[in-house]
């Protein structure tokens, strides 16, 4: 039997009960798939991170990441949510570590300021994929209950990914992205037939100056109905927006803030950045903020 030390994290927020909650076991060495899978149900958190000890002198350790139902490649709000677990319980100071994830090796800066922490997510490399022919296009509408009409038609319907790919739908009206019901079932077949577990669909309508986008993100192929802040959705929708040159910007540096969780309750914001390098997306990094609301432990 060994004790494995488990915090439950709300991501992207400083408020309880708010943001995107996130399991993570910091002590995780000894654990195997099915374990990691049984414990992740438990917790039935959108995603649970595991943290496990380096292997070499490249990383300072590796983390998987499982919803649920599955094990996924990498996830924004519970790597926010595992570094700033692990900067408690190691009680660090600001510094940069460098972790083995299922897209490779990646920095994640922590950053203390009067005794708490904010983590910077330095996500995998941005892809965009070419537009879908117009029968795709009208079967997401559809099962999301839009019409063409409802689109910004300065925004094509695009897979964006740093690592977990998300359709992009961009939308006109706030008001009606918060009243969406996506057909889940008809969601999770348009998956099997893109490839895509995620549909972020977001919006400009923003009453506050610092906030660009609001968002929502369904991903029922893998058994999140609604997550309520993702930091790997709102992290490509940097690079899509350059990429297609959809905000009006010169320079080396773009910097905006999503929000999302909205709808059901959960608000959070995630402030993106995206270097660009001959004009195009380069390097993509998220920060958040997180809070503990509780810690426990399990024996196995």
């Amino acid at each position: 039997m060994k004790t494995f030390k488990i915090y439950q994290i709300d991501a992207f927020t400083k408020e309880k009960f708010s943001g995107n909650p996130a399991g993570v076991v910091v002590n995780a060495d000894g654990l195997n798939a099915t374990q990691m899978q049984q414990i992740a149900k438990e917790l039935n958190n959108s995603e649970t991170a595991f943290l496990f000890s380096p292997h070499d002198n490249n990383s300072d350790g590796s983390i998987r990441y499982f919803t649920p139902q599955s094990e996924v490649p990498i996830c924004g709000h519970a790597t926010i949510a595992a570094m700033y677990a692990k900067a408690i319980e190691d009680n660090l100071d600001s510094c940069i570590l460098r972790f083995k994830t299922q897209v490779g090796i990646l920095p994640f800066e922590i950053i203390k300021e009067k005794e708490d922490y904010q983590v910077i997510m330095t996500q995998g490399k941005f892809e965009l994929s070419p537009t879908f022919d117009p029968i795709i296009n009208q079967q997401i509408l559809s099962a999301l209950g839009l019409d063409y009409s409802d689109t910004d038609k300065r925004c094509p319907i695009q897979i964006a990914s740093t690592g977990h790919s998300k359709v992009m739908i961009g939308i006109k009206s706030r008001d009606q992205l918060n009243s969406l019901t996506p057909d889940y079932n008809s969601l999770t077949n348009i998956s099997r037939q893109i490839n895509c577990n995620g549909y972020f669909v977001f919006t400009f309508d923003s009453d506050d100056r610092d906030i660009l986008t609001y968002g929502r993100m369904f991903a029922p192929a893998i058994g999140i109905n609604e997550d309520p802040v993702t930091g790997n959705a709102n992290g490509p929708l940097g690079g899509y927006l350059i990429q297609n040159q959809i905000i009006d910007f010169k320079g080396n540096l773009f910097e905006f803030k999503g929000k999302q969780g909205e709808k059901i309750d959960r608000l959070g914001v995630v402030n993106v950045s995206v270097t660009l390098e001959n004009g195009l997306p380069s390097i993509i990094k998220i920060k958040g903020n997180a809070t503990i609301v509780f810690k426990t432990e399990i024996e196995i």
